[in-house]
């Protein structure tokens, strides 16, 4: 069994379609997503299709909130909230239940998986470092679990104190817990543009982060002519 797990698509359909093109070809077997499937790029509706249509473990991200209620939005800075109230008038009724009704911590297999932290997963909270990671740890019933919402591939480490190393190729040991940040498939924020995922092998016990390049010129083409704020299509080449 191999899993691609992936998160924070944010409806950048060309990362996405590039992402399980590359996952299929690495063998991957299952799929788990981390949320926050729509939001500032062009194709929100597209996007849940498709990741609905994988049949796929999935909770919930605040974007994927936030577009899925008629509700005054909070916390959102205003690019972000420009590209949320857009996003409302593309998804169908259909895909604003299906994004409503996402569990916000759900387990899969031995493993657990959030979108922002475990210790308040209702609140949006962000894991920047080793205290932050504490938090959810303190909470993590598994040895490994994975979140998103930084948009930056990380990996906390839990062995009587907590540090964090950069994610590339990651071998899971006894005795020791991990939160692992998979990167962002539709807009990564760590200054490399190129779509991120993972592929967990339980067999091997081991995670490894993949790029992907992807049709980034399109993506960009299409945020801008859907009215989108252009600085929305700028980020995604720059990786931030």
């Amino acid at each position: 069994m191999r899993l691609a797990i992936f998160g924070d698509i944010h409806a950048n359909l060309e990362a996405l379609n590039a992402m399980l093109a590359d996952a299929q070809a690495q063998g991957v077997t299952d799929y788990v997503c981390l949320g926050d499937i729509v939001g500032y790029a062009a194709n929100p509706h597209e996007c849940v299709e498709i990741v609905r249509g994988l049949g796929c473990p999935v909770v919930k991200g605040n974007h994927d909130e936030q577009a899925s209620i008629t509700e005054d939005l909070a916390g959102f800075n205003p690019l972000a909230e420009e590209a949320i109230n857009w996003t409302r008038k593309q998804l169908s009724d259909e895909d604003k239940d299906w994004l409503r009704n996402l569990k916000m911590v759900r387990q899969v297999r031995d493993f657990t998986i959030v979108h922002a932290t475990l210790d308040t997963p209702t609140k949006w909270g962000y894991v920047f470092n080793q205290l932050d990671a504490e938090a959810s740890f303190t909470y993590q019933h598994t040895q490994l679990c994975f979140y998103g919402h930084t948009h930056a591939p990380r990996a906390y480490i839990r062995d009587g104190s907590v540090r964090s190393q950069a994610l590339d190729k990651l071998v899971l040991e006894p005795g020791k817990k991990y939160f692992v940040n998979v990167g962002s498939v539709g807009q990564p924020r760590d200054g490399d543009w190129h779509a991120a995922y993972c592929i967990y092998t339980p067999a091997e016990q081991r995670v490894d982060l993949r790029r992907i390049e992807y049709d980034i010129w399109s993506a960009q083409d299409k945020i801008v002519a859907a009215g989108l704020p252009q600085r929305l299509a700028d980020r995604l080449a720059l990786g931030k």
